[in-house]
């Protein structure tokens, strides 16, 4: 394993790696990104009517803390 660290600088190589992570990153955010299940940012709005409903309180209940 040493001897391939002769033939290779470790600056460059490892400087080269964390840029090609980094871009594989991104590049995998996107391609989620432009899609309608993934997108986190322009997706669909959770629906509460659901939850607003089953939460709602009766005119004889009251908050009692």
């Amino acid at each position: 394993m040493w001897r391939i660290w002769l033939m290779f600088d470790p600056r460059k190589a490892l400087v080269a790696l964390s840029v090609f992570l980094f871009t594989l990153a991104i590049l995998i955010h996107f391609i989620l990104l432009s899609t309608d299940r993934f997108n986190w940012l322009e997706g669909k709005p959770l629906k509460t009517s659901a939850i607003e409903t089953s939460v709602s309180w009766g005119e004889g209940q009251r908050f009692v803390s």
